[in-house]
C-alpha cells in the first residue's frame, strides 16, 4: 500500500492540471491550486479500521497528505484535537448538542500548525530552502518553528498591531521578521515583491497549495470522532478562510473513500467573521461569487482581520454547497463571548473562537439553527496568546492584610 495516493494539483477555476513533484505557487489563470488523489485506489487499499494502532496525530492519514517520503515529514505531534461538550453555553443559548473543537492544544497554540506541518514538510521534500509569508501572527509562528526544524529560512511580514507573543515566536525560531505598518494585505505586498527578488519561496496563504492539506485534517478528526457520522452544522472563524475550505474538501474525500454515507448530509458550513472586517459575509449576503476588498478593516479577533481573501471563491462555493451561511459578530459580543465561556466552561479561547459560539446564539435566536442540532465549534487558538483582549482589574494588597 502507497505511504500517499498524491496524483497531481489542479485548478478549480480553470481545470488545468500539474505536477505534485514540482515547486509552484497559483495557477497561470491567477487561482489557488488543490491537492487531487487516487481516490478510487484508495478506496480499495485504505480503510479506516488501519487508523486505530496509529499515533494521534494529523499524519494518521498520510494517505490523503501530499508528502511522499516520510523522511520529509516534519511534525511535533500536532493533531486529534480533542471534541469538548460545551453543555453551560449549549443550556444558555437552548442547543441541546454543543462542541467545540479546542485547536488551542496544538503545537505553537493555534490550528495554524496543521498548515505549516504540511506545508513545511513538502517544501523540504522540494528543495525549498527559504520561505517567505505575511501573517497576521499565528501563522507566522508556526511557520517560522516548523521551517527551523526542517532547515529552512524563514522571511515573517507582519503587521505591527499583531499580537506581541507571535512576534516572539517567529523570532525565537530563527526567522528574519519584518513589522509593517499597515495590515496583512500590505504585507502581502511585501512578500510578494521580495519572494520574486530574492528567491524565496512564497508561502502566503493559498499561494502554496499544501497548507489546505494540512486544515483538511480537522474534517477529518471530526468526522473520526464521530465514529463516522457528521454534525449539523461547522462553525468557523474565517479570514483567509482556509480551514473551511480543508474542511469541505475533507467531506469530498471522505466520501468518496467511502468512509461516510454516499447520502449522508454534509454539515452545514458557517463563516463567521468580524463586523469590521466582514467581506465574505457581504458577499454571501449579496449573493456574490467572490467578495470585494474591505478598507480600514480592524477587529480584536486579530486571526480573521482578512480584507479580502484570496480563495474567497472557495468559501462561497463550500457555503453554498452545504447550505450554510455567513455571519458577522461585533467586537463588543466577541469579548463578551471570551468571558462567558471561560465563566461557565473553564475555557479560555482565542477571540476568534469565541465569535464562533456568539454566532451560534445569533443562529439559534434566527431559528437557523434548531434545538436538537448537533453543532461544532471551532476555538483556533489559545487565550493566552490574545491576554490584551482581557481586563484583570485588581487591588495590591499590604502583606498584613487579612483576607
Amino acid at each position: 500500500m502507497a505511504y500517499t495516493y498524491l496524483s497531481h494539483l489542479y485548478c478549480p477555476r480553470c481545470e488545468n492540471r500539474y505536477s505534485a513533484n514540482e515547486l509552484y505557487n497559483l495557477c497561470s489563470c491567477g487561482s489557488p491550486l488543490l491537492v487531487a488523489y487516487h481516490l478510487e485506489k484508495a478506496k480499495k487499499e485504505w480503510h479506516y479500521e488501519q487508523l486505530h494502532k496509529r499515533l494521534p496525530s494529523l499524519w494518521r492519514y498520510h494517505e490523503m497528505l501530499p508528502v511522499t517520503d516520510p523522511e520529509n515529514v516534519i511534525s511535533f505531534g500536532e493533531g486529534m484535537t480533542p471534541l469538548i461538550d460545551m453543555r453551560a453555553i449549549g443550556d444558555h443559548y437552548d442547543i441541546s448538542y454543543l462542541q467545540m473543537k479546542d485547536e488551542g492544544l496544538v503545537p505553537t497554540g493555534s490550528f495554524k500548525a496543521r498548515g505549516a506541518a504540511v506545508g513545511v514538510s513538502k517544501a523540504k521534500e522540494l528543495g525549498v530552502e527559504a520561505i517567505a509569508m505575511p501573517t497576521n501572527g499565528n501563522a507566522g509562528a508556526a511557520w517560522s518553528l516548523y521551517a527551523s526544524r526542517a532547515g529552512i529560512d524563514a522571511h515573517i511580514v507582519m503587521p505591527k498591531s499583531a499580537p506581541p507573543i507571535t512576534h516572539k515566536e517567529c523570532q525565537i525560531g530563527g526567522a528574519r521578521v519584518y513589522i509593517v505598518d499597515g495590515l496583512i494585505s500590505d504585507a502581502g505586498r511585501m512578500v510578494a515583491k521580495a519572494a520574486h527578488k530574492y528567491g524565496w519561496f512564497d508561502a502566503s496563504t493559498l499561494k502554496e497549495p499544501y497548507r489546505i492539506e494540512g486544515k483538511k485534517t480537522m474534517g477529518y478528526e471530526i468526522a473520526e470522532q464521530l465514529n463516522w457520522q457528521l454534525p449539523d452544522a461547522i462553525v468557523y472563524p474565517t479570514g483567509g478562510g482556509v480551514g473551511l475550505i480543508g474542511i469541505y474538501k475533507s467531506l469530498q474525500e471522505l466520501r468518496g473513500l467511502g468512509w461516510i454515507e454516499e447520502d449522508q448530509a454534509f454539515p452545514r458550513l458557517v463563516a463567521v467573521q468580524a463586523e469590521n472586517c466582514a467581506p465574505i459575509v457581504k458577499a454571501y449576503d449579496e449573493g456574490n461569487k467572490e467578495s470585494e476588498f474591505w478598507p480600514d478593516s480592524e477587529t480584536v479577533a486579530f486571526g480573521i482581520n482578512v480584507p479580502k481573501a484570496l480563495g474567497d471563491f472557495l468559501v462561497l462555493e463550500a457555503i453554498e454547497q452545504t447550505n450554510g451561511c455567513a455571519v458577522a459578530i461585533s467586537d463588543d459580543e466577541i469579548l463578551k463571548e471570551q468571558e462567558r465561556v471561560a465563566d461557565l466552561e473553564g475555557a479560555f479561547i482565542c477571540p476568534e473562537g469565541a465569535a464562533t459560539l456568539s454566532a451560534v446564539q445569533q443562529l439559534r435566536e434566527e431559528k437557523w439553527l434548531a434545538r436538537d442540532d448537533h453543532v461544532i465549534c471551532l476555538n483556533t487558538g489559545l487565550g493566552l496568546k490574545y491576554p490584551e483582549t482581557v481586563e484583570t482589574p485588581h487591588t495590591v494588597l499590604a502583606p498584613d492584610y487579612e483576607i
